[in-house]
């Protein structure tokens, strides 16, 4: 009697086993993720900014996506890249900022650009190269903690990492390396 209850309890022991429910760990983690489709899409854009009838920016970009899934934390993307131009009040262009991709939080003020970042400054005739760098809008500095290029008319500078104001009226550049052209004058 007791083998036959045991033979019962092993058997239905067997088959709760046999048709139980086993979810794998990468079906728990599509359950549980949150929601990462975007809010908006938007293919070819071009936005323009203006304040009193004077243009202001210019941003122009294949692909924006815009994310509010985390109320705290919206962002836009431009998994595509983007390029932006800032204007100054009477029409001339100033800056020009364009990488292969972007990632722009919004209540942070806070820009990422990666993949051939290229920053221009038309008053200067500056260019600054590299592959990513970060623009805090509240504070008004861009940085990068990776390799720089900055050319100018009369030089190229190379540098480890940057930190300058938006304006590139003043930076730093770490361990910096580059050849700057002195005019020497001829004393014959």
């Amino acid at each position: 009697m007791i083998s036959r209850f045991l033979k019962s309890i092993i058997i239905g022991l067997a088959l709760v086993m046999l048709f139980s429910c086993e979810n794998s760990l990468k079906t728990i983690q599509e359950i549980t993720k949150e929601d990462t489709l975007a809010s908006m899409a938007a293919y070819n854009v071009l936005y323009e900014r203006s304040d009193s009838g004077f243009l202001q920016v210019v941003l122009r970009s294949p692909l924006m996506e815009q994310y509010d899934t985390d109320r705290n934390n919206p962002y836009t993307e431009f998994p595509e890249g983007f390029e932006v131009t800032f204007f100054d009040k009477s029409g001339e262009k100033v800056s020009f900022i364009s990488a292969e991709y972007g990632v722009n939080y919004r209540k942070k003020q806070l820009l990422q650009a990666r993949k051939n970042v290229i920053v221009k400054n038309f008053d200067t005739q500056e260019q600054l190269n590299t592959e990513n760098l970060t623009w805090d809008q509240k504070k008004k500095v861009i940085h990068t903690h990776t390799f720089v290029k900055i050319t100018s008319p009369d030089n190229v500078i190379f540098g480890d990492s940057l930190w300058a104001k938006e304006d590139f009226s003043s930076r730093e550049i770490y361990n910096m390396k580059g050849e700057i052209e002195v005019d020497e004058e001829d004393d014959n």
